[in-house]
C-alpha cells in the first residue's frame, strides 16, 4: 500500500522538434525564481542506524544523484561514501556493524546489483554481478551474516528467493516458484524466512509463505479468496505469531497477529485508514507503525507484549506538520525512531524522535535553493461528485494572491495502484509561484480509500477513471476558480497514459498535455513491458489471449484523431516498464497528422528522472511548453 505520485523520465536530450539539445532555457522572467533553482531543492531518505545508534547512512541527492551519505546521531555535516553516476536505490546498515548493502542499477534499466559497503566507507565490494538479472533486496538477518533477496536470474520472467552470505558470497536459492517471489521477514533465530507471492489471476493479491531453511519445509500461511493484501511482517520474539497488515475480508489494510501454530488471526487495529509503514525494534519489544488518515499520516509507537500482542494506542506521535512519513528505523537500543518527513511545505528529511524524552529533532537539513519555505503552497482537500455520484478526493494548491481566473494544471499520478499525497513536489511549487493553480486527484483505483474504491477501475472499467478527470474540470469550471480555456493535464508513467486518455475521450477541455513515460498502445505495452511485469499488468488492464479486442479499444494510439490540445511528451530510452516505443508511436502519428508535438527521449535513464542534469534538461521545457499554451 504505498502512494505515487507524478514521476517524469527523460536522458540525454533527442530533441525531435523545438530547441538543440543542450539548450537550457531560463525561465527567470520577473515572475519569481527560475525553475532551475526549484529542480536544485535536496532531499534526504532511506535512514538506517548503524547498530551501536552513533551514525545514520541514508540517501541524498547533494550531488545531484542519490547516494549513500553517513551522518552523527547528533548531526552535523554528513560524509558521503558512493560516488556514482547512476542512483543508489536503497542502503541498509548490518545488524551486526560489519557493513552496509547497497543497490544500483545503470541507466535506468532497473537491473539492481548488490553491493557490500565497509563500515567506515573505505571500500565496496560487488556482491552480485550479473547486468541483465534484477535483484531485489528484501532484508539482513538478526545477526547481520546473511541476507535475503529476490532474482530473475533462473528466468527474467520470475523471481526466486535466494539467502546469501556477506562475507564468503555464498549464495542459497531457498524458495523457487514461477512468479513474483520476495522476501519480507526473518524469525529472530535465523531459521524461518517468510515470503511473499504475488497471485497473477487477481489484481492486489498476494500469499504468504513459511520457510524453514533449516528442513526446507514450505508452509502456506494465509489461503483466501477473492484480492487480498498480506505484507509489513514481523515475527515477535518467540517465533510463535507474526505482526502483519492485512485486508482480508475487509476494507482497510489494517494490523493483525497470526498465531503461527493455529494461523489464528486478530486484529491490532481496527482504525478505518491503510496502514503505511512499520518497523520493529530489534529485541522485538517496541513496533511503531503510521496510519494513512486521507493522506496524512498519523505516526503511533506501542510496546510489544512477551505474547506478541500491543499495548496501549495511545496518542500519535507530534509532526512537524501535515504531510506523509516514510522509513521508520529503530536504533538497536530501542531509543531512538529514524523516519523521513515529507510534506507539501516540507522537502524531504530525516528526524529522530526519542523515544525517552519524546523530543522530535531534525537531523539532516536538505537545501532548499534559497527559497523561503513561506513561499510554498498546501493544498486543500477537496472532493467533488462524478459521474456515478461517487465523490473523488483531490488535492487543490491555489497559488498564493491569486486573482481572476486561473490557469489549472491537472496532474494524474501513477499506478495505477497509487495515490495522490500531500508531499513537497518542486514543480508544483515552481508553477504555483508562476501563478498557475494545481488540482492533483485520486480517481476510482487509487489506494487509500478502501478496497473497493482501488478496484473500481479494474479491466473494464478502465474508462470510469478517465471520466472522473472530466467531472475534476467541471468542479473547476465551477467552485475552483479556473480559466476553462486554460485547463492542462499532466503525468507520468500510468498517469501518462490517463493524460493521453484524457486528450483523446474530452479533448474540448484541455488547452494542453504533457505525458511522461505513458502508454499509448496497452496492445504493443504488454507485449514489450518486462516480462515479470506483464502478467501483473494483465490482471489489471486486461489480458492479451482474452481482451485484446478490448485493450485496443482503450488505447489512446486508436484515437488520435481526436486530439486536439498540443502535446509534450518525455521518455527514457531504458525504461523497463513502460518502454519507450509506447512515445514513438504517439510522436509519429500526430507529426503525421501536423499536429503540434514535442518530444524528448532520453539515453540514460529509464521510468524515472533521477539525474540533475537531465531535469535541468527536461522541464524548462515542461515550464515553457505550458507557459506557450496557458499564459
Amino acid at each position: 500500500m504505498r502512494r505515487s505520485s507524478l514521476a517524469i523520465a527523460a536522458c540525454f536530450l533527442l530533441f525531435l522538434q523545438s530547441t538543440p539539445a543542450r539548450q537550457v532555457v531560463s525561465l527567470s522572467t520577473g515572475e519569481g525564481p527560475s525553475i532551475e533553482r526549484y529542480l536544485n531543492i535536496r532531499s534526504a531518505n532511506s535512514p538506517t542506524f548503524s547498530p551501536d545508534g552513533t551514525r545514520l547512512a541514508f540517501l541524498t541527492n547533494i550531488t545531484g544523484t542519490p547516494q549513500v551519505w553517513v551522518i552523527s546521531a547528533q548531526g552535523g555535516w554528513p560524509d558521503q561514501w558512493t560516488f556514482y553516476q547512476d542512483r543508489v536505490d536503497f542502503v541498509a546498515w548490518s545488524p551486526n556493524g560489519s557493513g552496509l548493502i547497497f543497490g544500483k542499477s545503470h541507466g535506468g534499466d532497473e537491473n539492481a546489483q548488490l553491493f557490500w559497503l565497509a563500515s567506515d566507507g573505505t571500500a565496496i565490494r560487488a556482491l552480485t554481478d550479473e547486468p541483465k538479472v534484477r535483484h531485489n533486496f528484501g532484508l539482513w538477518a538478526h545477526d547481520g551474516r546473511r541476507i535475503a533477496y529476490a532474482s530473475n536470474k533462473r528466468n527474467p520472467n520470475f523471481f526466486d528467493v535466494y539467502v546469501m552470505d556477506t562475507a564468503s558470497g555464498r549464495e542459497e536459492l531457498v524458495y523457487q516458484q514461477d512468479g513474483s517471489n520476495s522476501p519480507v521477514a526473518w524469525s529472530f533465530d535465523g531459521r524461518y524466512l517468510i515470503v511473499s507471492r504475488n497471485n497473477e489471476q487477481l489484481s492486489l493479491d498476494n500469499d504468504l509463505y513459511l520457510i524453514d531453511l533449516s528442513t526446507k519445509q514450505i508452509t502456506h500461511l494465509t489461503p483466501h479468496t477473492g484480492p487480498a493484501l498480506f505484507g509489513d511482517v514481523h515475527f515477535t520474539r518467540d517465533g510463535r505469531a507474526i505482526i502483519f497488515a492485512h485486508n482480508d475480508g475487509r476494507e482497510w489494510y489494517q494490523l493483525a497477529r497470526m498465531d503461527l501454530r493455529s494461523r489464528r488471526i486478530e486484529t491490532l487495529d481496527d482504525a478505518p485508514w491503510d496502514v503505511d509503514a512499520t518497523a520493529l525494534s530489534y529485541d522485538g519489544r517496541l513496533f511503531a507503525y503510521t496510519l494513512n488518515r486521507e493522506g496524512y499520516s498519523e505516526l503511533y509507537i506501542r510496546e510489544v507484549t512477551d505474547d506478541g500482542r500491543l499495548g496501549p494506542k495511545g496518542a500519535p506521535v507530534q509532526l512537524p506538520g501535515r504531510g506523509v512519513i516514510s522509513g521508520l528505523e529503530f536504533s538497536k537500543d530501542g531509543s531512538k525512531l529514524a523516519f523521513v518527513f515529507n510534506g507539501a511545505r516540507f522537502n524531504p528529511d530525516i528526524w529522530l524522535y526519542d523515544l525517552r524524552a519524546r523530543e522530535l529533532t531534525q537531523l539532516t537539513h536538505s537545501a532548499r535553493a534559497g527559497l523561503s519555505q513561506s513561499s510554498f503552497v498546501e493544498p486543500e482537500l477537496i472532493r467533488y461528485k462524478t459521474f456515478d455520484g461517487r465523490e473523488i478526493p483531490a488535492w487543490y494548491y491555489r497559488p498564493q494572491n491569486a486573482q481572476g481566473k486561473l490557469p489549472v494544471i491537472v496532474s494524474v499520478h501513477g499506478g495505477p495502484e497509487g495515490q495522490e499525497r500531500p508531499t513537497f513536489n518542486a514543480i508544483y511549487q515552481y508553477f504555483l509561484a508562476r501563478g498557475y493553480a494545481i488540482l492533483a486527484p485520486n480517481v476510482r483505483g487509487s489506494t487509500g480509500y478502501g478496497k473497493s474504491y482501488t478496484h473500481l477501475d479494474d479491466v473494464r472499467n478502465r474508462e470510469d477513471s478517465v471520466k472522473d478527470l472530466a467531472y475534476a474540470v467541471e468542479w473547476l469550471k465551477r467552485q475552483g476558480g479556473a480559466d476553462p480555456k486554460r485547463i492542462a493535464v499532466m503525468g507520468g508513467s500510468y498517469g501518462g497514459y490517463m493524460t493521453l486518455a484524457a486528450i483523446t475521450l474530452y479533448p474540448d477541455l484541455w488547452a494542453a498535455a504533457v505525458e511522461i513515460v505513458g502508454i499509448a498502445n496497452f496492445e504493443t505495452f504488454l507485449r514489450n513491458t518486462s516480462g515479470y511485469r506483464r502478467k501483473l499488468r494483465e490482471v489489471e488492464y486486461g489480458s492479451l489471449e482474452r481482451d485484446l479486442d478490448f485493450l485496443r479499444s482503450i488505447s489512446p494510439i486508436n484515437r488520435v484523431d481526436r486530439i486536439r490540445a498540443p502535446l509534450m511528451v518525455i521518455h527514457g530510452r531504458n525504461d523497463p516498464r513502460v518502454p519507450y516505443t509506447e512515445a514513438e508511436q504517439i510522436v509519429k502519428a500526430l507529426r503525421a497528422r501536423n499536429h503540434p508535438v514535442e518530444y524528448m527521449l532520453f539515453e540514460d535513464e529509464g521510468h524515472g528522472i533521477a539525474k540533475l542534469s537531465n531535469r535541468l534538461l527536461a522541464y524548462p521545457k515542461v515550464a515553457d511548453f505550458l507557459d506557450r499554451y496557458m499564459k
